[in-house]
């Protein structure tokens, strides 16, 4: 058949095929853009969180709906955008790819590839905002989240489903306890997911390397926006990791979400309250920046058994002014979750790292989650920790020290020592409870600074040679009975008799 012939039955059969009639289309025009804010006219029926596409090529969404104007905060780059611009609603709202595909990779707030492995298979899309579960879907907190560092699992234990706040100075440690918390799941079934709002590239860099070195990488998603992303991107970026998470709490596994974090959030929903023209209120923050933060965490969650028995838990982080936790955001934060762990920038300037300040800190759901093999080691230390601080402040002044004082602080200054710990190197249950065992039964009490970090050191060798079976135990049933304890016992007897008697 003829080239013209083929062509004309072609546009016969587009022409056929064509529906002839009115089209109603809503559009809209971009008035003014700044700063990653765009106000728009001519749109009445879109709704608030819709998707907004423009025809150069962006995307936003409705964040502010006036009689008169929409006020859309952007999503991409605005470069091409200008006054005139047409925008069109599209009927949906932000959505972000979840799944498996995701294992592994670090992607931007809308699931789009960073880390240049190709593009991602994912088994749904769903949207950044969905509604927390309810009081019947929730199941209580009691199962343990091992986070592997002494000082947390011993004085303030986590539970799958809790929200704990990491809180403290800038430079104190906050993305390392969190990072240390993710490395340590490496063993268990906890799917881990970071979220990186407005963080330095460098500081981003620094976590998913030690993530890629320490943790099982493959089960871990990392979601960045940083400083140099839209605004749209930034304020979205808890809410996708959110997302993300809750696929597979709802698929009945369990999963870790780590925030960094909501202070550099909170600006950012300032900033587009400000250019979105919202009344500011108390330090020019808008008055629903505590909803947007209780409807974020409010997701993480124990689900009951009719709804899978999975879980989420949140570890979201914020940064404080000279040590002001009585500032608005810290005080909004401390207020919706089960708990904070304040890091103290005097304790980590002096070396005792991680640097949590035990007499303010505190876990809402503690002991109920705590294994009890360690609940029943440490059930005293909190309060020996605390009563060892106030006789160093006051002994300080001078004079005789009684010998039963001087005791006390003698096993105060070694348990201070144990609870340093260097970072990236998460301990095991087993590892807790024999270290806090040697402490309370004064094993480490005649031995030296020197000799004590060489008993940290050849501890666990120590401990899969003379007590491997113990250790199993302890880790599969989380209890230690009489005979397990008289076991770990002798094995550190020998290890703290054989330190005492090596030179210095």
């Amino acid at each position: 058949m003829p080239h013209d012939a083929l062509w004309l039955k072609d546009a016969a059969a587009r022409v056929r095929s064509t529906a002839l009639g009115p089209l109603a289309e809503h559009r809209g025009r971009v008035e003014e853009i700044a700063d990653g804010v765009a106000m728009i006219s001519g749109l009445p029926d879109v709704r608030l969180d819709e998707l907004l596409r423009f025809d150069t090529g962006p995307f936003g969404f409705a964040q502010v709906l006036e009689p008169d104007r929409i006020g859309c905060v952007l999503l991409d780059a605005a470069h091409a955008l200008q006054a005139g611009d047409a925008v069109h609603g599209t009927g949906d709202v932000v959505r972000v790819p979840v799944g498996a595909g995701l294992l592994g990779r670090i992607v931007d707030p809308l699931g789009r590839p960073l880390d240049g492995k190709g593009s991602i298979t994912a088994d749904a899309t769903l949207p950044v905002e969905r509604d927390a579960p309810g009081i019947i879907e929730r199941d209580l907190v009691v199962n343990p989240v091992q986070t592997g560092v002494l000082v947390v699992d011993t004085l303030f234990a986590l539970g799958r489903g809790q929200r704990e706040l990491i809180i403290g100075d800038p430079a104190t440690g906050k993305t390392t306890l969190a990072i240390d918390t993710i490395i340590a799941q490496r063993d268990t079934d906890m799917i881990c997911i970071y979220v990186a709002v407005g963080q330095k590239t460098s500081a981003v860099r620094r976590a998913v390397d030690a993530l890629q070195t320490h943790a099982a990488f493959d089960r871990c998603i990392v979601v960045v926006a940083g400083p140099a992303t839209p605004p749209g991107l930034q304020w979205i970026a808890p809410f996708a990791g959110m997302t993300m998470a809750e696929h597979f709490r709802d698929k009945g596994q369990h999963a870790l979400i780590v925030i960094d974090d909501l202070s550099k959030h909170a600006a950012t929903h300032r900033e587009i309250a400000l250019l979105t023209r919202q009344s500011p209120g108390r330090e020019a923050y808008p008055g629903d920046v505590f909803y947007v933060h209780a409807r974020l965490l409010e997701r993480a969650a124990k689900l009951s058994v009719a709804k899978g028995s999975g879980s989420l838990t949140a570890l979201p982080i914020a940064q404080t002014e000279a040590g002001n936790l009585s500032a608005y955001i810290p005080t909004n934060l401390i207020s919706i979750t089960d708990g904070q762990i304040v890091l103290d920038a005097r304790l980590f300037q002096e070396g005792q790292k991680p640097a949590v300040d035990v007499g303010v800190s505190v876990s809402r759901v503690g002991g109920k989650t705590q294994a009890p093999a360690l609940r029943d080691a440490a059930k005293s230390l909190r309060l020996d920790y605390a009563q060892f601080l106030e006789m160093e402040v006051f002994t300080r002044f001078g004079g005789t020290i009684e010998p039963r004082v001087q005791a006390k602080l003698t096993r105060g200054a070694r348990l201070r020592a144990v609870l340093r710990q260097n970072q990236h190197t998460p301990m095991r249950l087993g590892e807790e409870v024999a270290l806090v065992l040697a402490v309370q039964e004064g094993l480490l009490d005649a031995l030296a600074p020197d000799q004590l970090a060489r008993f940290r050191d050849e501890l666990a060798k120590s401990l899969e040679a003379g007590a491997a079976d113990v250790l199993r135990k302890i880790e599969t049933t989380g209890k230690l009975e009489t005979a397990d304890e008289a076991a770990l016992l002798a094995v550190l007897s020998k290890l703290a008799i054989s330190q005492a008697t090596t030179d210095v």
